[in-house]
């Protein structure tokens, strides 16, 4: 009888864990900040830190993950294919999310009653934002995918610039045949040493969690959300039934489930729950998703895209702030106004697609083209909005890997048996398969 050579594995204590670890962050994070405001305010450049740790890498793990893909591949009529069905898919879910907050607005009306005179408000607050939202056209929003150069486009972070250039020399390398094997080796090599950096700079997570809500609870005060808890509640409220019923049912028609779906993304969304950022997990998500069965090729083309097209929580929050601004400053809009700024914000959402602060921008977008609703309104969320972004950006993340996986399937490319796997949390890897924990540490 052959002995089993393989080392027990010890069991791991839970302050070893890294879900554990952010979830203690956060809770420390909220405690100082709440009982110690300016040591809370003082803490920012924790978060602010760890978010540009990751920021760095994430050009060039989304360069080597979409170029690799493809020239592995060699099949251009299937990168076609994917990036037809990914658009597809979020056309239509995103377009269903604004549909959504619509329909919540009215139903719940959480502005309605209070009465607020449109001159008390501190249109200065806004100003800002309005002129970000001005500048951002479509022409112009189209015309900056491509870069000045190919160097700038990783200098700026800029995910468009850099999925645009990834696209193209991934389609040069696979037109360029064998020669090209050289090249596409050592990019490989790349990858696989920007991942392991990835995992190194994760166990900075729970620092980067920290600081980033300590200053939140410390700058903002937990009373700031209880002042406009209805719109708060209202918008929490929706974007968990859109994601456990309409991202449900997707994901179920699609072959899983959303809950184990949920349950195996956790250390990510607690970490994007932290730090109010979706980009701050983006790499981690990237790595998982192949991890579960999703084909590189696929997870590299939706999932960056998706970051910028696909705003389910972003857009839920244009249609209901947008019509909690016109109830609190009691403007009745008609059906035909709403229909318009339904139509609008279809296009704004996509036109300031990875502008900082993209939720707000998008609005003050929205609103400027309904004159009814002045722009001046968004001074009444303007402090609640940090907390409503928290919510923003967990829902635009796991409908980016629902996306993911739906594209993978429809693609037919989808390993079932891994996903099923993964996502009951089974350690026994598959006939072939390396341990997921062998190829993460």
């Amino acid at each position: 009888m052959k002995v089993s050579t393989e080392p027990v594995e010890r069991p791991k204590g839970l302050y070893r864990n890294l879900y554990v670890q952010v979830l203690a962050a956060i809770a420390l994070g909220a405690f100082i900040g709440h009982f110690w405001p300016g040591t809370g305010e003082a803490l920012k450049p924790l978060g602010d830190a760890f978010i540009k740790l990751v920021k760095m890498i994430i050009a060039p793990v989304i360069f080597l993950t979409i170029v690799t893909g493809i020239a592995d591949g060699r099949d251009l009529k299937k990168v076609g294919g994917v990036a037809g069905k990914a658009f597809a898919y979020f056309i239509v879910v995103s377009t269903f999310a604004l549909f959504v907050g619509l329909v919540v607005g009215n139903v719940v009306q959480p502005g309605a009653g209070m009465h607020i005179d449109p001159a008390s408000l501190d249109a200065g607050a806004v100003k800002n934002y309005a002129t970000k939202a001005h500048d951002q056209t479509i022409v112009g929003f189209l015309l900056n995918i491509i870069p000045t150069t190919m160097t700038g486009a990783f200098a700026d972070g800029d995910i468009l610039q850099v999925l645009f250039i990834s696209i193209f020399f991934g389609i040069a390398l696979a037109l360029t045949g064998d020669r090209a094997q050289p090249v596409l080796d050592v990019l490989n090599a790349f990858g696989a040493a920007f991942f392991k950096l990835v995992a190194i700079f994760m166990r900075a997570a729970p620092i980067g969690a920290f600081g980033a809500f300590a200053f939140t609870i410390g700058k903002y005060g937990i009373a700031s959300v209880a002042n406009l808890a209805a719109l708060v509640a209202t918008f929490y409220v929706t974007s968990f039934l859109f994601v456990v019923v309409v991202l449900g049912a997707i994901a179920r028609a699609t072959g899983f489930s959303i809950i184990r779906l949920i349950a195996y993304l956790k250390e990510e969304l607690l970490l994007v729950l932290g730090t109010s950022s979706s980009e701050s997990a983006l790499p981690s998500l990237m790595e998982k998703l192949e991890r579960a069965g999703a084909p590189k090729s696929v997870v590299g083309l939706v999932v960056p895209t998706g970051y910028s097209f696909n705003l389910d929580g972003t857009n839920i929050y244009m249609t209901l702030a947008a019509l909690f601004i016109a109830q609190a400053l009691d403007v009745d809009l008609s059906l035909g106004e709403q229909l318009l700024l339904f139509a609008v914000a279809m296009l704004s959402s996509k036109g300031a697609a990875g502008v900082t602060g993209a939720g707000f921008i998008t609005l003050a977008a929205t609103l400027a083209v309904v004159p009814s609703v002045p722009v001046a309104g968004m001074a009444l969320i303007l402090g609640i909005d940090r907390f409503m972004s928290e919510c923003r950006a967990l829902t635009n993340f796991i409908g980016n890997a629902v996306a993911t996986i739906v594209v993978a399937r429809w693609e037919g490319t989808l390993d079932r048996k891994r996903l099923d796997r993964v996502l009951a949390r089974d350690p026994k890897p598959l006939a072939g398969e390396v341990p997921a924990e062998a190829s993460a540490d």
